[in-house]
Order: structure tokens, then C-alpha cells, then sequence
């Protein structure tokens, strides 16, 4: 039997107002994720996927707005939340991972006052008990002496470091959601690694839900279960890991894919897909890839649906599975 549904995002749309302008960074989003899984959201710098963490958070702030769309916790409603009723599950029920760690730390609070916080905020326990539950959970996050690294503040840990203790906040509550927006991106390969796996063991052990956002498929190849890739603030291709990556059914995905430096042939020029992102300012009309497309037709020039392909996932994309060749 398949786990229960966590998250079930529907038709999300996400909208930035500049100079009375309406600019679509998220528009039609829709995929679920269940219990104790793992998606991956990558896509270029400006694809939308930050965005369209901090949406599912309640965290836009204006001139930005969700403007439509659902989305459902555990079965229930929560894009209509009051902002009382969002800090009730933000942090207890859901939570983030930031790139940046001193987002969630105070630089002039020890570790230990923001922790035992964290919990109070959301259960009538003892400080004692809070405290307990930190150490506890800086360990299992692989922070040594945690007794120790606890007094601290957050200047006096490492990049890595303070990176821990923010994912260890995250996951206090044991949330049914995590949300972690390129986390170890600015961390150097041995400590990304290590943090990946503490992450991933951690997540499969507690049942938790989570939704990593990172421009690397490198990452997420021995990370996620699922994945996603969006362009221009959509989804163009979804499945699984294996799918995405062996059969990749859309041509921008089969150019991130092929730029990876590891696909690229000893001694030639690292492949880039040809242009740049579209501004949300000049999204052109259909699919919003035909200008970088080196198979696009007449056809492109209106919107392809999310539909099913044959390997299995999706893509958006009127001519899914052809193989690009790529000059």
C-alpha cells in the first residue's frame, strides 16, 4: 500500500505587483507528496522554485501574493490560513531549511535559548525537557559534544556547523513537512555530503516529508525519490529520480542533464543550453522554453500541458521523448 498523501498542491499561482504590473513567478503548479518521501525542485536561478517554497510556507510577503491555486497539509487546507493560524503550523507542523542558516539563528541568542524556544513555542513542557530535546537532536544531527555546542553562539560554529543546528531546529517538531531552499549549497563537498545523509536518515526515520530545492541534479540524484524541474516559473518534467535522469522526456531537462560536467566529453567545451531565462516581465506566449528549444515547431508557439509519457512521469512539452541533438 502506497503512504498517505502529505502535501497536495493544486494550480498554484504565485504573483510579484511592480508599477501596477502582475508578474506570474509560479503559475499552474500542481504535484502531491507522500509520507516519508523525498522531491527534489531544481531548475536554473529564477525558475521559480524558491518562490514556490516560501508560497507552500505562507511565507510571501508583498507586493507578493498567492494569488490562486490550493494547497493541502495532510488533507487539509492551509493556502486560506489566517496569519494566526499559519504560525500555529509553521515550525511545528511544517518547517524550513534556508540557504543562509543565520535566517533562522539569532546571532545574539545562544543556540540553546533559540532551541528551547523553538519547542515551547509550540508545547507546554518544561525548559528542562526543551533543553534535553536539543542536545538530543544536535547529535543526532552529528554535532559533537553537543552539551557543549550548545552554550554557544552562532558565530562561534562553523558554516557547517550552524547549518546543523538550523536543520535540527527544523525538525524539533518532527514535522509532516520540510522545506530546505539549497541548504548546503554555500558548504564545501565533504560537509554537503555528510549533511545529505544526516538529512536523509533522519527524514526516513521519522517519517518526515521533504522538499529539497537545489539548481544541482547532482544532489538530488542520490537524495530524492521524486523530482520536479521547472522553467519560468512551471513545471515542465516530474517522476522519478530514475526516470528524470535515464529517460529524460523534456529538452530542457535533457540540457541541464547534458551539462552536467561528468556527461561532458573529456576535453571538449562544457555544454551550455543556448540563451538565458526569460524575464517574468517578458514570459513569451505557449511554452516558455521554444526560444532555447533546438527542436521547437510552429505548435510551440501555444501552451503544452503537464501530460504522461511513456516512461512514466511527465512533461510539459508537445513533442516529450524526442531526442535533442544538441550542436
Amino acid at each position: 500500500m502506497s503512504e498517505p498523501l502529505v502535501l497536495r498542491v493544486s494550480q498554484l499561482r504565485t504573483e510579484f505587483n511592480q508599477h501596477g504590473q502582475a508578474l506570474p513567478a509560479v503559475r499552474d503548479v500542481s504535484f502531491e507528496l507522500q509520507r516519508g518521501k523525498i522531491l527534489g525542485l531544481v531548475g536554473e536561478s529564477g525558475s521559480g522554485k524558491s518562490v514556490t517554497g516560501f508560497s507552500l510556507m505562507g511565507l510571501i510577503d508583498p507586493p507578493g501574493k498567492v494569488v490562486s491555486g490550493h494547497i493541502e497539509l495532510s488533507g487539509n487546507r492551509i493556502d486560506n490560513l489566517s496569519p494566526r493560524e499559519w504560525r500555529r503550523i509553521q515550525g511545528k507542523r511544517m518547517s524550513m531549511i534556508f540557504q543562509d542558516p543565520m535566517m533562522t539563528l539569532n546571532p545574539v541568542l545562544r543556540v540553546e535559548t533559540q532551541m528551547v524556544e523553538s519547542v515551547r513555542a509550540h508545547e507546554r513542557v518544561s525548559r528542562q525537557h526543551a533543553r534535553q530535546r536539543s542536545v538530543e537532536m544536535l547529535a543526532r544531527m552529528g554535532i559533537p559534544s553537543p552539551e557543549h555546542r550548545i552554550r554557544e553562539y552562532p558565530h562561534q560554529l562553523s558554516g557547517g556547523m550552524r547549518q546543523r543546528v538550523a536543520i535540527a531546529i527544523a525538525m524539533l517538531h518532527s514535522p509532516e513537512l520540510i522545506i530546505a531552499d539549497e541548504p548546503t549549497t554555500a558548504l564545501d563537498v565533504t560537509i554537503q555530503s555528510q549533511i545529505l545523509a544526516e538529512v536523509q536518515q533522519r527524514v526516513r526515520a521519522d517519517g518526515t516529508s521533504l522538499i529539497w530545492i537545489t539548481h544541482d541534479l547532482s544532489v538530488v540524484a542520490g537524495l530524492a525519490d521524486e523530482l520536479a524541474v521547472m522553467y519560468a516559473g512551471q513545471i515542465v518534467e516530474m517522476g522519478s529520480v530514475d526516470q528524470v535522469l535515464t529517460t529524460p522526456a523534456h529538452p530542457y531537462t535533457q540540457g541541464l542533464i547534458r551539462s552536467l560536467p561528468a556527461n561532458n566529453p573529456p576535453g571538449e567545451p562544457l555544454y551550455q543550453i543556448p540563451g538565458m531565462m526569460p524575464s517574468l516581465t517578458r514570459v513569451p506566449t505557449g511554452c516558455a522554453f521554444r526560444d532555447r528549444c533546438p527542436i521547437a515547431q510552429a505548435r510551440c508557439a501555444t501552451q503544452p500541458p503537464l501530460i504522461n509519457v511513456q516512461t512514466g512521469g511527465q512533461a510539459r512539452c508537445h513533442f516529450p521523448l524526442q531526442e535533442v541533438t544538441h550542436a
